[in-house]
């Protein structure tokens, strides 16, 4: 066992910083976006605690599309051509005008699950009206409507400590629900790093144009931006343009960015924390990482919960394979599906096939007929 699960809302600062002292613990590691625009990253450096993760108002880069949108336009970050809309007469006319295709997101925070492709103009509207009828609860009071972009997704990480920047990785999520990238989106079906189409000439580029500019213009507000920046990019004609970021490692891609970082993963965050980042240095292994997801069946839909999950005791456990548990629970020594995106089922090797074969054995020995895996995960490097 790696970690103790503790009792505790993560969405109350306050109560954190109790479980803290009582606890005897000095560094917090603020990971989910939730808590972050709740602001127990704030409540906890206020206690005095050693924190890595946003302020509230600088992880409004991830809790506010539109907020995003604001901040590229200020330092000139290359971006989709977008506008923001608070009713849906409004934002319907805009679409009308436009033509489809279009991207339609809820502004606020959604799980994964606010962004709508209309690929065509009924698609768009109907989007349109889900999140103004509230498909996604108060993430839907705003309303962004994107160009679409063109190209290849991948993700882009960086630390920083409101000065300094350090990159720590590529990796390219596989969002759609189904083999082939079809089906609807999803929080993350697999993912795999690096990411080939990400470059070093384009990641420079990442850096120059987007991240850096990015992380200039938050300290200028009086807000810096400290922890993970997750920063979700297109690349077309060789040109990368930011689609959105997240303030936090991001699942699926944190399983196959820690696979290969390895121990260093929490020295980087600790100097993050301490404002070290600048001395701070990155040992990459020359090898791969590839994740696959397990899913209850109907996600992103409705699934069941409660069934049994079999086999995973005889997995091996070391730092070429590992199963991340997403969405289980303990009951009766049984391991039972208690979420939507269940197990994260992770390998490493000297090649992208080679990790790819060695997650897909392990996925083949779980026993769980209620689950349902993409088979294609890696299929854009392979």
């Amino acid at each position: 066992m790696l970690a103790e699960v503790a009792d505790i809302d993560i969405l109350d600062g306050a109560a954190v910083v109790v479980f803290c002292e009582e606890n005897a613990i000095d560094f917090v590691i603020v990971g989910p976006e939730a808590p972050l625009a709740a602001g127990v990253a704030d409540a906890t450096r206020a206690a005095g605690l050693l924190t890595f993760g946003p302020s509230a108002a600088a992880a409004r880069l991830e809790a506010s599309k539109g907020f995003t949108k604001e901040i590229c336009d200020a330092c000139a970050a290359p971006t989709a051509g977008y506008a923001r809309f608070t009713d849906a007469a409004a934002a319907r006319a805009f679409v009308l005008a436009k033509g489809a295709p279009l991207v339609i997101k809820a502004d606020g925070l959604a799980a994964g699950k606010g962004v709508i492709m209309g690929m065509t103009l009924e698609e768009a509207l109907a989007g349109i009206d889900d999140i103004f009828g509230g498909a996604f609860g108060a993430a839907g009071a705003e309303v962004v409507v994107e160009e679409f972009m063109e190209g290849e997704e991948a993700s882009f990480f960086v630390l920083s400590d409101g000065i300094n920047a350090l990159p720590i990785g590529t990796a390219q999520d596989h969002k759609r629900a189904f083999d082939g990238d079809t089906g609807p989106n999803t929080g993350g079906m697999g993912a795999y790093s690096p990411a080939p189409v990400l470059t070093p000439a384009l990641q420079q580029q990442a850096m120059e144009q987007i991240v850096l500019p990015t992380i200039r213009e938050m300290s200028r507000r009086g807000t810096p931006y400290q922890g993970v920046l997750y920063a979700g990019l297109m690349i077309d004609r060789d040109q990368a343009r930011l689609v959105e970021y997240n303030c936090r490692f991001g699942d699926p891609e944190a399983q196959v960015l820690m696979m290969r970082l390895g121990a260093q993963a929490l020295d980087l965050m600790l100097a993050c924390a301490e404002g070290r980042l600048a001395e701070a240095r990155l040992n990459w292994a020359d090898d791969h990482a590839l994740s696959v997801v397990i899913a209850a069946r109907g996600y992103p839909g409705a699934y069941a919960k409660g069934s049994e999950i079999g086999g995973l005791d005889r997995l091996p456990e070391d730092s070429g394979h590992m199963v991340f548990h997403a969405g289980t629970a303990a009951s009766d020594g049984r391991i039972i599906a208690s979420g939507g995106r269940v197990l994260n089922v992770t390998a490493r090797g000297g090649t992208l096939r080679e990790a790819r074969d060695a997650a897909y054995a392990m996925v083949d020995a779980i026993d769980w007929p209620d689950g349902f895996a993409r088979r294609d995960i890696g299929w854009r490097a392979l």
